[in-house]
C-alpha cells in the first residue's frame, strides 16, 4: 500500500482539487481496506490443500491491483492522466455514490459468510467448506457481485478513463477467465453437492422462479 503515502505526497505537491467524487471514492477505498485486511490477516494463517497460482491468476490479480487501486491514486493527487478524463451529467456521480452502499455492504457480507473459507487467490484449503448460508444461500458470487458495483462506481466517482474507467475490462477479464475456473475448483472439491448448490443459485444475483431447497 506504498501507493496511499505516494499518493499524498504527490497531492500535497501538485495541490489538485479534490471532487465530490474522488472524495466519496477515498472513502469507499478506506471502507473496502476496512473490511478486507481483518480477513486477509487472518487467513494467511490457512493450510492450504490445492492452489492455481499460475501465470493467469497472477496477470489478472496485477491488473486488477493497478486499476482498483494504483491508477485511481495517481489519477486523484497528479495531473499526468488529466488528458484522459471524460465529463458525465452531475447525476452520474450522485449514482456512483448511492452505489458505494451496496457494494460496501455486500462485499463486508460475503467475507463475514466466508469467514476462513475466503482467500484472494485461487487456492482450497484443507479443511474447506462449501457456504451455501447468508447471502451465498441464493447467489453464489456475491463478492464478485458486489466488486462490480464498486467499479462501476469507481468508472461514475472518477471520470477518466485510466483511473476510473479501466478497471471495469480489468474485472471483466477477471470474471470470464477466473470465476470458471475457480467454480471449476469448487465442482472438483465438492462435486453433487457443488452441482445441487449450482441449481438452486446464481453466478450474480437470485435465480428467478427457483427457491432454496428446505
Amino acid at each position: 500500500m506504498l501507493i496511499v503515502p505516494f499518493a499524498a505526497i504527490a497531492w500535497w505537491r501538485f495541490g489538485k482539487p479534490l471532487s465530490i467524487g474522488h472524495v466519496a471514492w477515498l472513502a469507499g477505498f478506506a471502507g473496502m481496506l476496512a473490511i478486507r485486511i481483518p480477513h486477509h490477516s487472518r487467513n494467511q494463517k490457512n493450510a492450504v490443500e490445492a492452489d492455481a497460482h499460475d501465470v493467469s491468476e497472477r496477470v489478472l490479480l496485477g491488473a486488477m491491483w493497478l486499476a482498483s487501486m494504483v491508477l485511481p491514486f495517481l489519477v486523484i493527487a497528479t495531473p499526468w492522466f488529466d488528458a484522459f478524463d471524460y465529463r458525465l451529467p452531475e447525476i452520474a456521480v450522485w449514482i456512483g455514490v448511492a452505489l458505494l452502499v451496496p457494494y460496501l455492504w455486500l462485499f463486508w457480507r460475503s467475507h463475514a459468510d466466508l469467514g476462513r473459507n475466503w482467500s484472494p487467490g485461487l487456492e482450497v484449503r484443507t479443511e474447506h467448506e462449501l457456504i451455501t448460508r447468508g447471502v451465498y444461500a441464493r447467489i453464489r458470487n456475491p463478492m464478485y457481485a458486489a466488486i462490480w458495483l464498486g467499479a462501476f462506481a469507481q468508472a461514475l466517482l472518477i471520470q477518466n478513463w485510466i483511473g476510473g474507467f479501466a478497471v471495469i475490462p480489468a474485472f471483466a477479464a477477471m470474471w470470464f477467465i477466473r470465476v470458471p475456473r475457480e467454480e471449476a475448483m469448487m465442482r472438483e472439491r465438492f462435486g453433487a453437492t457443488w452441482d445441487a448448490y449450482v441449481a438452486r443459485s446464481g453466478r450474480l444475483a437470485p435465480p428467478m422462479g427457483r427457491r432454496p431447497a428446505s
